[in-house]
């Protein structure tokens, strides 16, 4: 983890997550270079689906425009259901590193699929835990994959303003959990 880090934040709700992708998008990131996972519905009320045409990944419900957004942004859109968390909707390089988590089915010292897939990913234990926490309560994890430079200008795009009193929240209402 010298080279690389894998720092995230969380958003309170899909909107502020796709606001702050956007954001990110509009400043040059390369989106392939991030993560995002989440629940993917917030509601009984609406039926929820995901599901695929061709190639490429659909979804419907109250959060399927959101998702179906995502996924023609970002690498290896994904659902999976994880023990802990339940149905959990994602994209980006940490799809690919759970698939080599789930079909080589060795996780590390009592961590869950998606701890031994982040811990692959260079993300601290801590922050894990934070993730891991988010997701459960409907919340939104978006991880950077990249070279320190690329941590550092994510999280100057994501930083409070610099009047803000609460260093901890992003402009776009992120929490950072991960330094």
């Amino acid at each position: 983890m010298n080279d690389h880090l894998a720092p995230g934040f969380i958003f309170a709700t899909h909107q502020v997550a796709e606001a702050a992708l956007k954001t990110l998008g509009r400043a040059g990131i390369d989106l392939k270079t991030l993560s995002l996972l989440g629940k993917g519905y917030h509601s009984e009320e609406h039926p929820t689906g995901f599901y695929t045409v061709g190639d490429k990944m659909k979804a419907w419900g109250a959060t399927g425009a959101f998702w179906g957004g995502i996924w023609s942004l970002l690498l290896a859109p994904a659902v999976f259901f994880l023990p802990g968390i339940g149905l959990l909707a994602m994209a980006g390089p940490v799809v690919l590193t759970l698939v080599g988590v789930l079909e080589g089915a060795a996780l590390v010292g009592g961590l869950s699929a998606l701890g031994a897939a982040l811990t692959r990913l260079g993300v601290p234990a801590d922050a894990q835990i934070k993730y891991e926490t988010a997701l459960q309560v409907d919340q939104y994890v978006l991880v950077v994959h990249g070279s320190l430079e690329d941590v550092a200008r994510v999280r100057e795009l994501l930083a409070p303003p610099s009047n803000s009193s609460n260093s901890n929240h992003g402009a776009m209402g992120a929490t950072r959990a991960a330094a």
